[in-house]
């Protein structure tokens, strides 16, 4: 159950700007915080079930990103020098994104950042 909370928090954490809320408790710092979705990626977390596997290497390489397609997004937003300076956004295929009234909610962010600080604890 640990697990699933922890895998909730961080998918949570990529829709909701918690890079927005962090980004202002750090206000005159040299730190950049931005949330992103690296997208569906092909990976071997199937790699023990033969008919997902099969499923996900036949269709996915057709609708799914490789890994290094995955990658790309947090790179971009990690090195790209276009990004230098931006902070409290969301990015997604190495753009910046939209996101939902809920990612938008920084009363949520800040509750999302306390629970993932309490899961550390």
């Amino acid at each position: 159950m640990y697990a699933f909370q922890c895998l909730l928090a961080m998918y949570i954490m990529d829709t909701v700007k918690t890079g927005a809320w962090f980004s202002e408790q750090e206000e005159g710092a040299n730190v950049t915080a931005n949330s992103l979705h690296p997208g569906s990626i092909v990976t071997n977390l199937f790699r023990y079930n033969g008919f997902i596997r099969g499923l996900c290497n036949t269709v996915g390489k057709f609708v799914l990103k490789d890994v290094k397609q995955g990658a790309a997004t947090t790179c971009y937003v990690a090195l790209h020098p276009q990004v230098q300076g931006i902070s409290g956004e969301y990015f997604s295929d190495s753009n910046l994104a939209k996101t939902t009234a809920q990612g938008k909610d920084m009363d949520m962010a800040k509750k999302l950042w306390d629970f993932s600080v309490n899961l550390i604890k």
